[in-house]
C-alpha cells in the first residue's frame, strides 16, 4: 500500500518535486495579484471594469463553482454564453462544471493572470445527468467517510464531500481542534474509491458557510447567502461601534465575530474622524469639560463640565471645540478574553 498511486500528493509527494509546501495560512498581500487554484484571476469584477482603456483587451467570462463563492475568469474560446448558463471547464482540480455569472466581455489584459484557461463547452443534458449522479455519490461517500473516521478513532468532524465532475478527485472537508494524522484514513479511502483523495481541514467560519443556518438576526448566514469571501473582523471594530463586548452579542453561530461588523465600519470611521471621543477635553458655551458619553450616529455628546460636574451638559459635536481628543481603548484583560473571537 505504500506505493499506492492514488495517494494525495500531500501524503506521497513526487521525488523530483523540490518546491516547498505552501502553508494554508499564507496569504498574499492585498495589492498582489493572486493566482486561482482554477488557473484564473481572482480579481474583483469592479477592477475589470476600471481597467485602462488604452491597454490590450482580452475576452473573458466569469464562472462560479458554488452558489456562494468566488468568481473565476476563463477564456470563452469563441463560445457566446449568457448569465445563468452552465459550462464545462478544465481546472487544476480536474474537469468541473460551473455557472456563468459574467457573460462575454472585453477587459484589460493587465488586470488578469494570463493566459486564461479556455472553457471546453456549454453543459449538455448528459452533463447535468452526470452532475446529479455525482451528488448521489457524494452522499454515499460522506457516509463512508464518517464510518472510517469512527473506525480509526480520529478527532475529526466530517463536513462535506466534493466529487469532481470527471471523477478524477474527491475532496473531503473536516474540522478538528488540532492537527490530525489521517494518513491511514487516506489509504483506506484511496483503496475504496481508486481515485485521487485530498483531505482538507477547514475553520469554523468555513464550516458555517458550508452548512448554513440562521443568525441571531433571524436571517440566513451572510457567508452562506452572498459573501463570496470572508473579510477581517476585529474587536476594535466592535469597540469603535460602541457595541457591548459581551461575546454572546457580537459573535455568530460559528463562535467568531459577526461578519456584519464590517458592513458599517467605514461609516463609523468617518464619524470618529469628526466626533470627539470619550475622554476628550472640549470647550463649550457653558465652559470647558470632559466628554463622558458619545452617540456617533447623532453626534450628541454628554460633557462633564469643570464648573458643574454634577449636571452633565448635552451638546452637539458641532457646538464644541476640541482641546485634546480622547482615545478608544480596550482593557488588556478584556482584549485577552475576547481574542479568541477574531
Amino acid at each position: 500500500m505504500e506505493n499506492n498511486e492514488y495517494f494525495t500528493e500531500k501524503i506521497a509527494p513526487k521525488k523530483n518535486d523540490t518546491k516547498p509546501p505552501v502553508k494554508p495560512a499564507d496569504k498574499p498581500r492585498k495589492d498582489q495579484k493572486r493566482k486561482s487554484r482554477f488557473g484564473a484571476s481572482e480579481r474583483a469584477d469592479i477592477n475589470l471594469l476600471a481597467a485602462d482603456d488604452n491597454s490590450p483587451k482580452v475576452e473573458i467570462i466569469g464562472v462560479r463553482f458554488k452558489d456562494v463563492g468566488k468568481v473565476y475568469y476563463f477564456a470563452p474560446n469563441g463560445i457566446q454564453v449568457k448569465h445563468g448558463d452552465s459550462v464545462i471547464v478544465e481546472t487544476t482540480r480536474g474537469v468541473e462544471c460551473g455557472d456563468v455569472v459574467l457573460a462575454n466581455r472585453m477587459v484589460s489584459q493587465s488586470v488578469l493572470v494570463s493566459p486564461l484557461k479556455p472553457i471546453i463547452r456549454k453543459a449538455t443534458e448528459d452533463d447535468f445527468r452526470t452532475i446529479e449522479q455525482n451528488r448521489k455519490k457524494e452522499e454515499e461517500i460522506m457516509q463512508t467517510f464518517t464510518e472510517k473516521i469512527r473506525e480509526h478513532g480520529l478527532d475529526m468532524k466530517p463536513i462535506e464531500v466534493e466529487y469532481t465532475f470527471d471523477g478524477s478527485k474527491i475532496m473531503f472537508y473536516f474540522t478538528s481542534d488540532g492537527r490530525v494524522d489521517f494518513r491511514d484514513l487516506v489509504k483506506d479511502l484511496a483503496f475504496i474509491y481508486r481515485t485521487r483523495i485530498e483531505l482538507r481541514q477547514i475553520g469554523v467560519r468555513d464550516e458555517a458557510k458550508m452548512l448554513g443556518g440562521l443568525g441571531i438576526c433571524g436571517r440566513p448566514f451572510c457567508c452562506s447567502s452572498f459573501l463570496g469571501d470572508f473579510h477581517p473582523v476585529s474587536i476594535k471594530m466592535a469597540k469603535e461601534q460602541s457595541l457591548s463586548l459581551n461575546p454572546t452579542k457580537i459573535s455568530g453561530t460559528c463562535g467568531r465575530l459577526m461578519c456584519c461588523l464590517k458592513y458599517e465600519q467605514n461609516c463609523y470611521e468617518d464619524f470618529l474622524r469628526t466626533t470627539p471621543k470619550t475622554g476628550a477635553y472640549v470647550e463649550t458655551s457653558e465652559g470647558r469639560g470632559t466628554v463622558i458619553d458619545v452617540n456617533l450616529l447623532t453626534g450628541i455628546l454628554s460633557v462633564k463640565l469643570d464648573k458643574k460636574p454634577d449636571v452633565p451638559l448635552t451638546v452637539s459635536k458641532d457646538d464644541v471645540k476640541v482641546i485634546k481628543d480622547g482615545k478608544i481603548q480596550i482593557d488588556r484583560d478584556e482584549m485577552k478574553a475576547l481574542k479568541g473571537l477574531e
